[in-house]
């Protein structure tokens, strides 16, 4: 007889964790689900216990995806790692898949693309939508230029980009990040001569091409 299915939700915010475990209990009565608030106890859950799936965000305390990805690689190389995010799934999922994770699902979904990522992630250890692999297809059509700057970013560029769009301040992304904010202020001068722009409205914009 097979083991229950075990899967970890990783999430800063209570009421999303509890919202999404509400909803993997009834599409997945049987199986048994773990929650963290942050990487560190991430990292220490995985040390100690196995999973076959972790649902994890991209932005909590006390650590990165990057690492996360990392240290799963050496606990528990056969854990499956999806990451649940509000951020524009065809501006990132990509990025996040050549880090290492194995899936992409937007905090939107509804109840049945998150049923669908869940089948996908438990049989094929693979998910991203449909809206994605259309992207991805049609950018490699037509060589889009917006891409291929895009695509220049390092992966620390790229998460620093996204949350000036959103409007956060130096300060903001610097506390969030665990980064001094010079370092923030020379990787947004860094990142606004890789795409050449010149304002955080720009560096919006050129992301947008991609929703």
């Amino acid at each position: 007889m097979s083991h229950p299915i075990r899967i970890l939700v990783a999430d800063d915010h209570g009421i999303v964790r509890m919202g999404l475990m509400q909803v993997i209990k009834q599409l997945r009565p049987s199986a048994e689900l773990s929650e963290v608030e942050d990487f560190k106890s991430f990292q220490s859950i995985i040390s100690k216990e196995n999973f076959d799936l972790a649902i994890v965000d991209v932005n909590m305390p006390n650590g990165t995806l990057q690492q996360a990805i990392e240290f799963k690689k050496i606990k528990q190389p056969d854990l499956k790692i999806l990451v649940f995010s509000s951020q524009d799934e065809n501006v990132y999922a990509l990025r996040y898949l050549q880090m290492g994770a194995d899936g992409f699902l937007n905090k939107l979904s509804s109840k049945e693309q998150i049923n669908e990522a869940l089948t996908s992630m438990l049989h094929k250890g693979r998910y991203i939508s449909e809206d994605v692999k259309e992207t991805m297809i049609s950018n490699s059509l037509q060589g889009n230029e917006e891409v291929s700057l895009i695509g220049s970013l390092s992966d620390r560029e790229l998460e620093i980009a996204g949350k000036l769009a959103e409007g956060l301040s130096l300060k903001d992304v610097s506390n969030q990040l665990h980064l001094h904010s010079s370092t923030v202020s020379t990787y947004k001068n860094r990142i606004f001569t890789k795409l050449n722009i010149r304002s955080v409205v720009e560096l919006a914009a050129l992301l947008d091409v991609y929703s």
